[in-house]
């Protein structure tokens, strides 16, 4: 696991006499609005679309000569997908609002026909996701899709162990596909976790999203049953003040601190498998969890009791071995363990979440986090079934995740208000060759 920027309010309304000439926000003689916004084409829109774009973003989308960089953040974020060649989408790419994560179950048994079936699903999951991505539907969806466009799609696809074991290519195991150990305070649900197949679909728009798991699922059923399934949210690309910015999860934190950075050697070395079978080199493993918050026991909790608990400050998450804010400390600050406060306690609590998870503690190993908020509803006493669902991209779990998570397993203090429900590892193999399908030097000849 583990600011908001005040816009101006709109200045729509001119100042002065009624028939005066409508000025500014500095209070120069601008455009009419009715002649700007008739000539724009938007007046037969309906004042909803005005009064969106004034509220969100002040009148500077009304000048077109102060160009907004975060509508284009915004405008890059809905584009389609292109992809890099080398690597799947759905890794490195900016995280779309909106995720269905599914897993599968092949439905064959025997050895033979699990390896023809795998073949067969995999080659057509990578021609159907390459049309979804650019904003098209699969044959027969044309109708599921009108009006929608890309909205920065991506589908992403893993294998489980399960799936090679049961196709009999055992020695063909990835040696980081190691089934996750057992780990303390672990309250998996079977039924939420593993599974022999994985779809990640990821999308700005929920529609788009649904629309495109549908469909993957659709072509898949002669091959594949779905086992578990899980959507999450993040803030879209619409509602974000500063696109840039570090999200924040339920419970309030700015999540996703000192990530490896996509197109940096730190990213490549901690995301990308360097080595192991050909299959897999360019492609990397995700683990994924299911982590339940405890939120009206989190609630209870004071502001600066919270802070403790994770070790940043909640209100910048900056370290709490930072500087204040107006002394340059910020988000970004390195946290110093080493620092002490005046009567001499650990400025950083020695059993912080970021203390723990620290890759400094780790031999510098580090994982990419791309996680995504959950709202399951109330559970069966009423309780929110609420929280965070955890991907960890990396090169090999052995190393990164599994020693990680037992460091906090063992003492971390935001341990007492989360709950770990679901377990599930795959591997991603690269992108396939033009032409080609996804792991298909795993299955030629197999």
């Amino acid at each position: 696991m583990t600011g908001d920027a005040p816009t101006d309010a709109p200045t729509d309304a001119p100042t002065g006499s009624p028939g005066a000439a409508p000025v500014d926000e500095r209070g120069r003689p601008g455009p009419d609005r009715r002649r700007l916004l008739g000539g724009a084409g938007l007046l037969g829109l309906g004042g909803g679309v005005v009064l969106g774009t004034g509220v969100a973003l002040g009148t500077q989308r009304l000048l077109p000569d102060r160009p907004n960089p975060v509508e284009a953040a915004r405008r890059a974020a809905v584009a389609a997908v292109a992809g890099d060649g080398r690597h799947q989408p759905g890794i490195a790419e900016r995280a779309p609002a909106h995720l269905i994560f599914t897993a599968y179950d092949l439905i064959s048994t025997e050895p033979t026909a699990v390896r023809s079936a795998l073949a067969a699903l995999l080659r057509t999951w990578t021609s159907a996701s390459a049309v979804l991505m650019r904003g098209e539907p699969t044959a027969g969806a044309e109708r599921d899709t009108a009006g929608l466009g890309p909205a920065a799609l991506t589908v992403t696809v893993g294998l489980g162990a399960s799936a090679l074991r049961r196709a009999g290519l055992d020695t063909r195991i990835p040696g980081p596909l190691a089934d996750i150990p057992a780990l303390p305070g672990d309250r998996i649900d079977a039924a939420r976790g593993g599974g022999d197949l994985a779809v990640q679909v990821c999308a700005e728009d929920p529609m788009v999203a649904y629309s495109a798991a549908r469909q993957l699922r659709r072509i898949a059923a002669a091959y594949v049953q779905p086992r578990w399934v899980q959507r999450g949210f993040q803030r879209t690309a619409a509602g974000a003040a500063d696109p840039d910015a570090t999200p924040r999860n339920l419970m309030g934190q700015v999540d996703g601190t000192d990530n490896p950075r996509p197109g940096t050697a730190q990213f490549d070395l901690a995301v990308w498998a360097a080595d192991g079978p050909a299959w897999m080199r360019g492609g990397t493993y995700v683990v994924c969890r299911r982590i339940r918050m405890l939120l009206d026991s989190w609630d209870r909790l004071t502001e600066a009791a919270q802070s403790e608990v994770i070790g940043r400050r909640k209100s910048d998450g900056a370290p709490l071995s930072a500087p204040p804010a107006d002394q340059g400390g910020g988000e970004t600050t390195a946290p110093d363990f080493a620092a002490r406060t005046a009567d001499g306690r650990p400025a950083i609590a020695v059993n912080a979440h970021i203390r723990l998870a620290h890759p400094q503690f780790h031999g510098g190993v580090a994982m990419f986090r791309r996680g995504y908020s959950y709202d399951d509803g109330l559970d069966a006493t009423g309780e929110p079934d609420a929280g965070l669902f955890f991907q960890a991209y990396q090169a090999d779990p052995r190393t990164a995740f599994v020693p990680v998570q037992r460091a906090l397993a063992a003492s971390d203090a935001l341990s007492t208000f989360i709950r770990h429900t679901s377990n599930a590892l795959f591997a991603i193999p690269p992108a396939p060759p033009p032409g080609g399908f996804l792991a298909q030097q795993l299955l030629d000849g197999a």
